[in-house]
């Protein structure tokens, strides 16, 4: 597993920079001439520009020696960053956001697919839950790090960034060995997968999951301060990347121990779903922590499973199948906090969120049995979704 290291750093820079701005909007706003909300469009930009790139980067890459392709995503990734760092102007600060989600989009199936190939059939699943963990570890620690290092200036925390996916490039150039994929398929039949009746609803639970997590969790720190009467929300959020850490690190032994993701998923996003609905009757400080804590690690613990779950499906298709999830997972990002400011704009107080968000995590796991492919066992024991 130690050989998986420079992928999961590569993973915590994705995730860290996708989220790191929402704790320097303001600076930002204030220090480029533009509205906070116009601000607020780099996580946007950077979002789409990962989501729409991913399946495309992943099929135009295919075949090719993914060490050469990490290495090639991770230096347009750093170097979005570092053009992000030195931008000055809000147009140039856009295009930076742009090329360094060209760079994310193109390596985190990439690296879900390298750390595949690395280990055994049977500790995959732990493989992929430790990637995913980079991705969540740096997700959860973006907007509290923003806060902290705001003080200094909104240019330094895309330096941080820089420097990060620097150390990534030089972890991977060495310590990843020289890997090629088999021959890849024909393009259309790659394009398929996009269409393929199993995987699209296997994707639309991942948007769904994703929704209800990330979607509530844009607007958590407003719910703790007026709802939960909490004046720092800092240890909260951290009660919730930690309990995001320790879902992902757990989840692999779950996945390669019990074959059935299809039902693990459903249970996991009943948890987030009751955690979250829980949230606003919670009377103590100790309650709402346990409460988060719960809630980070069902939501973060559901990418691994589908990960898992399109692997099976789609062997000889690994990166698109997976960068097609990873799309979906910054969909649901998108589609949950769209969601979530358009009912407190319709007037829907905030401590409904948590009740209907939840309510949306337990449909999205009835949802995921009703409309998802029951897993078969072949006799050697091995558990393939069909």
């Amino acid at each position: 597993m130690r050989r998986l290291l420079p992928l999961v750093l590569g993973m915590a820079a994705l995730g860290l920079d996708a989220y790191v701005v929402a704790g320097i909007l303001e600076v930002v706003a204030g220090d480029l001439g533009v509205p906070v909300p116009v601000a607020g469009q780099l996580v946007t930009v950077f979002t789409l520009s990962y989501a729409l790139l991913s399946p495309i980067c992943a099929t135009f890459a295919a075949g090719r020696p993914l060490r050469l392709v990490l290495l090639s995503a991770l230096a347009v990734f750093t170097a979005g960053n570092a053009l992000a760092a030195l931008a000055p102007s809000w147009s140039l600060l856009l295009v930076s956001r742009v090329v360094a989600g060209f760079g994310a989009g193109l390596y985190s199936p990439m690296a879900a697919a390298t750390a595949a190939a690395l280990v055994p059939e049977h500790r995959r699943g732990r493989a992929l839950a430790l990637v995913t963990a980079g991705l969540s570890g740096g997700t959860v620690a973006g907007l509290p790090l923003g806060l902290l290092l705001v003080s200094h200036g909104w240019r330094l925390t895309y330096w941080l960034v820089t420097v990060l996916g620097v150390l990534a490039f030089v972890t991977v150039a060495l310590f990843v060995p020289t890997l090629r994929p088999a021959e890849p398929p024909p393009l259309r039949t790659r394009i398929t997968v996009l269409a393929d009746r199993a995987v699209v609803p296997l994707l639309l639970v991942t948007v769904l999951s994703t929704a209800t997590s990330i979607g509530m969790y844009t607007y958590v720190a407003p719910f703790l301060t007026e709802v939960a009467a909490v004046r720092d929300p800092l240890w909260h959020l951290c009660a919730w990347g930690l309990g995001g850490l320790v879902g992902n690190l757990a989840i692999g032994t779950l996945i390669d121990r019990w074959r059935d993701t299809r039902a693990l998923l459903s249970v996991l996003l009943t948890v987030l779903g009751l955690s979250l609905a829980l949230l606003p009757l919670a009377t103590s400080t100790f309650g709402t922590i346990a409460l988060m804590f719960l809630w980070g690690a069902g939501g973060w613990s559901c990418p691994a499973p589908q990960q898992h779950r399109l692997l099976a499906l789609k062997p000889a298709q690994g990166p698109v199948a997976i960068s097609l999830n990873a799309s979906s997972i910054y969909v649901g990002s998108a589609v949950g906090a769209a969601v979530g400011g358009t009912l407190l704009a319709t007037g829907v107080g905030i401590a409904w969120l948590p009740l209907l968000f939840g309510a949306g995590a337990v449909a999205a796991a009835m949802l995921n049995l009703l409309i998802t492919e029951r897993p078969t066992r072949h006799p050697a024991g091995d558990t393939v979704e069909r």
